[in-house]
């Protein structure tokens, strides 16, 4: 590279471990494990500012023997990160077969040891401590870049549905990211400096510097590389598994672990209904709950350790037996041969019809409640409509944020529908309020929700009269949420 930014203040040094996730970030290898990394790797000396690989490529894992490897962000022109001796670049995409969110560059006096890829997957099959001491570190990195929002990837624009969604499948599918307001006019102005930004509508921009306008999440998917990990057309698995639910992610893990070559579809993100799950508390071996976003990536984690493909966003529309097995479509654009299928493609969200609820959506009426939603009703009030178990989560988890959470049922008790846990600890909150026998009956708002009203069929019952209750006044604000 011509020109190689200087560390900043910002850059982090995988010598200086500053929280306890750095400590799995950057373990130390046994004497063992460098000798299984030495026998599938090769030694290379490449010259000061050589860029190793850059932004959107595959890459392999890169173990720094003498002098470092810079991490760059070529949106913001600085060094992200200096992995020194001992350690070794690499990161969950890898396996994945993702793309290289940074691109590396070489300082003087660096010596690494390459491994290809497929020797490392080969190495963590026959490594239970090489395994463990890998997968651990990718985990850790993709937290540390979640939390940090370097990957490369901003998404920008107004606070609206649209950006909503592109933020909603980046948490979803593990993606690190860091949102632009138009509203924060001193960030605006600095991503301006480096990037066409449009003067109205959502934008997405890649590690490579790339500007999307308004994208769907398919042509997002497929400019991070991410949607069909290097599956050409016809090509063949032994076992198809539709759904990346906890069904079908415990399916592949058990496929692949046998030594099948398996191939997960899910038209959304990894992880399915339950990945948007703020708590789950009946799940077996978890006595403690567990959020679905840690279930999920626990789940790909084991389902990648053991050679899964995962393909997303991307549906199966097409399904025909073939000699040896069967014929699965993708989108109606590329097929699969899997000598077995299993589907697990669980359930979707029934809309309420309701006017107007389809209009807001994504702009104060959301069907999960995610840290994205609680950001959002954080001190404000927030309706839940729906008395199961995913409507008792996100009440307990919004109550935690919101000032007061109320939520609508059509039964007389919540029991007859949720778990007896989760409903004991509603009745008992006292920031959650339940309403039996009540639905709601209209929504307001033109940019945003900004008032709603229930009808409530006790007082109905009892006046033997129409009763319609709208939000308090102190509700009708331009941040008042309905989560279902």
């Amino acid at each position: 590279m011509s020109s190689i930014p200087a560390p900043d203040e910002k850059t982090r040094y995988s010598s200086r471990r500053q929280v306890d996730v750095d400590a799995l970030a950057w373990p130390v290898f046994s004497q063992r494990a460098l000798d299984l990394l030495r026998s599938a790797g090769e030694v290379l000396h490449p010259e000061p500012g050589e860029l190793l690989w850059d932004t959107g490529d595959a890459y392999d894992l890169y173990l720094v023997l003498d002098g470092s490897v810079l991490l760059l962000d070529r949106r913001d022109d600085r060094v992200v990160f200096v992995v020194e001796e001992g350690d070794f670049v690499g990161e969950l995409g890898m396996l994945m077969g993702q793309r290289a969110f940074l691109p590396g560059v070489a300082m003087e006096g660096t010596a690494v040891l390459r491994v290809p890829v497929e020797e490392l997957r080969r190495l963590v099959e026959i490594s239970g401590e090489l395994s463990d001491v890998l997968l651990s570190a990718f985990d850790a990195r993709r937290l540390i870049l979640r939390r940090m929002g370097e990957g490369g990837l901003v998404l920008a624009g107004d606070d609206d549905r649209d950006l909503h969604r592109l933020q909603e499948f980046a948490e979803r599918n593990q993606l690190p990211y860091r949102t632009v307001l138009r509203s924060d006019a001193p960030a605006w102005s600095e991503l301006a400096k480096t990037t066409a930004l449009p003067e109205v509508g959502t934008v997405v921009v890649t590690g490579e510097r790339r500007v999307m306008t308004a994208p769907a999440t398919r042509d997002l998917a497929t400019a991070l590389g991410i949607d069909l990990w290097c599956l050409s057309d016809d090509s063949r698995c032994d076992l198809l598994v539709v759904g990346a639910g906890p069904a079908g992610l415990a399916a592949a893990v058990y496929g692949a672990s046998e030594g099948l070559d398996v191939v997960v579809v899910e038209d959304v993100a990894i992880g399915g209904q339950a990945g948007s799950s703020s708590r789950i508390e009946n799940y077996l071996g978890f006595p403690r709950g567990v959020s679905g976003t840690e279930l999920t990536r626990a789940a790909m984690l084991q389902a990648v350790k053991f050679g899964t493909r995962l393909v997303s966003p991307r549906s199966v529309t097409g399904l025909s037996q073939v000699s040896g097995g069967f014929r699965v479509r993708l989108d109606d654009e590329h097929d699969i041969v899997a000598c077995a299928v299993i589907i697990a493609s669980g359930v979707r969200y029934r809309r309420l019809d309701l006017p107007g609820l389809a209009d807001l959506e994504g702009r104060g009426v959301y069907y999960a409640a995610s840290e994205l939603e609680a950001k959002v009703v954080s001190g404000q009030n927030a309706v839940v409509v729906g008395g199961a178990n995913s409507a008792g989560q996100a009440a307990l988890f919004l109550a935690r944020h919101a000032g007061q959470v109320h939520v609508l049922i059509r039964r007389d008790d919540l029991r007859d529908t949720m778990s007896t846990y989760l409903a004991q600890r509603l009745t008992h909150h006292e920031r959650v309020t339940v309403h039996p026998r009540s639905e709601l009956s209209a929504v307001h708002g033109t940019s945003r929700l900004s008032a709603l009203n229930w009808r409530d069929h006790v007082l109905e019952r009892g006046r033997s009269a129409r009763h319609s209750r709208p939000l308090p006044d102190d509700w009708r604000g331009p941040e008042h949420d309905l989560a279902a």
